[in-house]
């Protein structure tokens, strides 16, 4: 596996895991408005996440 990968990796857990450390009462009320919307809002959320991780790889691969 190419280190790149796994620095990503580290990076993403990182991040992941900050929100819930630093803000424990935050994370669980948006947790729980995520659980009230429908699967298509999901969906959008995840495909503008999607995307926009998709733009940010493509950003960083032009200017390097």
């Amino acid at each position: 596996m190419n280190g790149s990968w796994i620095v990503a990796l580290g990076l993403m857990l990182l991040l992941e895991g900050a929100v819930p450390f630093f803000f424990p009462r935050q994370w669980r009320e948006t947790f729980s408005r995520l659980l009230r919307l429908s699967d298509g809002q999901i969906r959008f959320v995840g495909l503008a996440t999607l995307l926009s991780g998709a733009a940010i790889l493509a950003l960083v691969h032009l200017l390097s």
